[in-house]
């Protein structure tokens, strides 16, 4: 019987590489590579999540697993909240990859930001809009991980504001205000190294932050401390 598990598994993982294969690989991370293309004839974007080789096979194979489900969890949770994320498609536990719907038309925050610094546009609607909907991720108990301006698309028409969560590869599920508080710290450090005198449009997100999240107020605390603990850090080198 384990023969035939294991025959089925080499099989499902085969047909895995060949199909990868037929695709367009888009970003290649320490955890994972992407891909773009085609799904049952619907635009699709695949995340394979590869072995690491210098882990015990069965401890790889666990992590792995708990990663890929991990993430899966969070898309669903936030999808069910209404909050606007990639449909999945489809998992494949085997070879640990996510089939998830391609955002087609989207632009990164990071560059509508960057587009609207260029030109002189006003920022403060799309700051909002961010608070409003990380407000209802963390009132889910979603905590994402990997919060960057990189990691947000717009749908079209992108002046509509209609924002979409993506990459949750690092996410869990937690509580903890600590936790939702070092989340808006990584955003916070994030959008002020890649997009410098944004200072103004983060009050602005933190602003609309509390007024959405119930549990606002422990949550900005911790942030708070989180801000101290950063510049204790960065004076002691």
């Amino acid at each position: 019987m384990e023969v035939m598990e294991n025959g089925a598994e080499s099989s499902s993982r085969e047909r895995t590489r060949r199909y990868l294969a037929g695709l367009r690989l888009v970003k290649q991370g320490a955890e994972a590579r992407v891909y773009r293309g085609s799904f049952l004839g619907r635009p699709a974007v695949v995340k394979e999540r590869f072995s690491k080789t210098y882990r015990h096979p069965a401890l790889d194979e666990k992590l792995t697993h708990r990663r890929t489900a991990q993430e899966v969890r969070s898309i669903l949770r936030c999808r069910k909240a209404g909050i606007a994320a990639p449909v999945v498609f489809f998992v494949d536990h085997i070879s640990h990859c996510i089939y998830l719907e391609d955002i087609e038309g989207s632009v990164t925050v990071r560059d509508f930001i960057m587009a609207a610094q260029a030109d002189g546009g006003s920022l403060y609607s799309l700051a909002e809009r961010m608070g409003q909907v990380l407000g209802r991720m963390h009132d889910e108990d979603v905590v994402h991980g990997d919060l960057t301006t990189s990691n947000m698309l717009l749908r079209p028409p992108h002046p509509s504001l209609d924002l979409v969560l993506i990459d949750f590869g690092l996410s869990f599920i937690s509580a903890l205000p600590e936790d939702k508080g070092v989340d808006l710290y990584v955003l916070e450090k994030a959008l002020l190294s890649t997009h410098p005198g944004t200072q103004d449009l983060f009050r602005t997100l933190l602003q609309s932050y509390s007024a959405t999240s119930r549990r606002a107020g422990p949550v900005i605390k911790k942030l708070d401390e989180v801000r101290l603990r950063g510049r204790k850090r960065s004076m002691l080198g």
